[in-house]
Order: C-alpha cells, then structure tokens, then sequence
C-alpha cells in the first residue's frame, strides 16, 4: 500500500464522518464539505491503487 492510497482512505473517513455528522445536525455546509472531502479522498485512493497496479506490471 502507498502513500496516496492510505491519505485518500484517510480522506474519504474523514469526509464520510463529516457528511454525516452535518446530516444529523442539519449543517448542510458542513454536509457538503464531507463529501466534497470524501470525493476527493476516493480519487487520490483511486490514483494510489492504479500507480500499484502499474508497479506491479513492471
């Protein structure tokens, strides 16, 4: 596992928690802020898992 497959792991948790925890208490900005954040974090996990694959081709 590399480093940007474990910080967009981190990200997405991080995200998921706050789109959540604006849902519950009714901070829609802070709901889209978490899934903006849990988006991004499931990109750059994305981005960690191909440069794996490619490493592992070579």
């Amino acid at each position: 596992m590399n480093k940007d497959q474990v910080k967009g792991r981190y990200e997405e948790a991080k995200g998921k928690v706050k789109e959540v925890a604006g849902n519950v208490t009714g901070d829609t900005e802070l709901e889209v802020e978490g899934n903006v954040q849990k988006n991004l974090g499931k990109v750059q996990a994305g981005v960690g898992d191909l440069k794996e694959d490619i490493k592992k081709s070579i």
